[in-house]
């Protein structure tokens, strides 16, 4: 990975590449996150940094709601297959859905009703609303905790 990444900062000098404990993107610093502890050149390691490096050209942010983070999660996957090609890789398409899975798994949780289970839509950051029985909830604005949802009181008028 150490030939691809040298080829990625002279390809990409806006990016910077730092070595961290995981993959991840950083619009703050512009910084490319990579895991230097693990297989280098393990396949997974690779793909993990072009996906990385998708987010930051395509000028990824920030997010306002769950289903916008999914949306930019694929966006982002598609753009490392774009990339992966101009460096002579393929990227498993089984995989980016693999990984897609995982958001579509937690989007699922937080949007389900702790009521009734019903499916249903968020309506500001931390606040889903469920069609079926009214009831609303909170969710932590973190991506990357398990999905809490606290039940609000419910307000008679």
């Amino acid at each position: 990975m150490e030939e691809l990444l040298n080829k990625l900062r002279r390809g990409f000098p806006q990016i910077n590449f730092i070595a961290g404990d995981r993959f991840s993107w950083s619009p703050a610093k512009s910084q490319v996150i990579y895991n230097a502890a693990t297989d280098k050149e393990d396949q997974f390691n690779i793909w993990s940094l072009l996906h990385e490096l998708g987010h930051g050209l395509l000028g990824h942010n920030t997010y306002d709601s769950d289903f916008e983070l999914l949306s930019l999660e694929a966006q982002a996957w598609y753009k490392a297959q774009e990339i992966a090609k101009d460096y002579s890789h393929t990227i498993d398409p089984e995989h980016i859905q693999d990984c897609l899975d995982t958001y579509r798994d937690w989007l699922y949780q937080r949007s389900t009703c702790p009521v009734c289970t019903s499916c249903s839509l968020q309506i500001d950051k931390k606040t889903y609303c469920c069609f079926n029985c009214g009831s609303t909830w909170q969710v932590s604005s973190s991506r990357l905790c398990r999905p809490y949802r606290r039940k609000q009181k419910e307000i008679l008028v």
